[in-house]
């Protein structure tokens, strides 16, 4: 973590504060094609991170780039309509920045999205999961350097990341929704390419079951500022190795945004139970 992270938390939160008076109890991390749960949100600001001091900007061509401040299922929320990754050529640290101004703004819990390659083979193309644990292969951690206590403790437990009592609403908001909805293991790497055949072999023998380029250095900070996390995937595409085809980043957001409507219904029961 940056030596100066506290004070650009300070700046940019009061950025924030100058377009929106909201107090969010939930903040939203809308990865690749999952940008339309943004517009379900009752708007009171929307905010081009361009406008927000110390924010990087999103590179990618399916995230908007965007932060709406709102409500959405009688909760007020602040939502990053498209996320930064590693891959981009940001640090860790700036990747997971706007976490650290959505916990100042107030919210207390975190639910994030990604759009992420099956690994395994009872899952199918655009099933979701609710993310129960992660193995972080990114090689690089947000928490690494002087820890700032008024951000979090130095040594943070990650018996939980992912909240247990989030993950039941979540899968029995599934279960009454009529909605495939399975639990498990997501694997983080930077990417941007592909793995190759040995690497998902590799990933589903230390036991994941979802792969993406994203999400683990979010749940860190949130987790390291006291944030109760809830994480989705959607599986985009099959990877297995023995019967793997070439996919196009075109059909990745084709089946995310197929799916997103399921999430979509999720995220809303959830939220609707929160207090």
């Amino acid at each position: 973590m940056t030596h100066h992270e506290w004070e650009h938390v300070q700046e940019a939160t009061q950025a924030v504060r100058t377009r929106w008076s909201g107090t969010p109890l939930v903040g939203i991390v809308l990865g690749t094609g999952l940008g339309a749960l943004a517009g379900e949100i009752d708007a009171e600001a929307t905010i081009p991170y361009p406008e927000i001091p110390h924010f990087p900007r999103s590179t990618v061509e399916s995230h908007k780039g965007q932060l709406v401040c709102g409500t959405l299922a009688g909760q007020s929320v602040v939502a990053m309509e498209g996320r930064f990754h590693l891959y981009e050529g940001y640090t860790a640290a700036q990747v997971t920045f706007p976490i650290r101004v959505m916990k100042e703004l107030g919210c207390r819990y975190l639910v994030v999205s990604n759009a992420g390659g099956g690994l395994n083979p009872m899952h199918a193309k655009g099933d979701l999961m609710v993310i129960d644990d992660h193995i972080n292969l990114l090689g690089v951690n947000p928490l690494i350097g002087p820890n700032d206590a008024r951000l979090g403790v130095r040594f943070p437990d990650l018996i939980e990341p992912y909240d247990q009592g989030l993950q039941k609403l979540a899968l029995r908001a599934a279960l009454e929704e009529n909605i495939v909805a399975h639990r498990g293991v997501y694997v983080a790497v930077t990417g941007p390419n592909l793995e190759t055949r040995a690497e998902y072999r590799y990933l589903r023998g230390i036991g994941a079951d979802v792969v993406g380029m994203s999400t683990v250095p979010e749940v860190l900070v949130a987790v390291h500022a006291g944030m109760r996390v809830l994480g989705f995937s959607i599986i985009t595409d099959l990877c297995l190795p023995d019967a793997l085809v070439p996919v196009s980043l075109e059909e990745i957001i084709a089946v995310a945004e197929e799916a997103e409507g399921k999430l979509r219904t999720i995220v809303r029961r959830v939220l609707e139970q929160l207090t």
